[in-house]
């Protein structure tokens, strides 16, 4: 059965936030705006791969450390 295409993007943001949630130490619950994507939320929140997409991957703390370095690291003005 084919998803809407606006259906999947709303599906995959809430996979996002939810995983995010879970970075963040939020509680396990889908807020009321993701209820219509609850499964995608938890999904994330729990780091398991989307329904239909295989594999997904994340930006690992890592990175998300390189990246907030070099936004601070950067010259004022540029």
């Amino acid at each position: 059965m084919a998803v809407a295409k606006k259906d999947q993007e709303r599906a995959t943001y809430a996979w996002m936030y939810g995983a995010q949630a879970s970075k963040d130490g939020k509680e396990r619950a889908a807020p009321a705006y993701w209820q219509e994507h609850a499964d995608a939320w938890l999904q994330g929140f729990d780091g398991e791969p989307m329904d239909g997409l295989g594999k997904t991957k994340t930006v690992n703390d890592e990175m998300e450390a390189e990246v907030d370095e070099a936004v601070v690291e950067r010259p004022a003005g540029t």
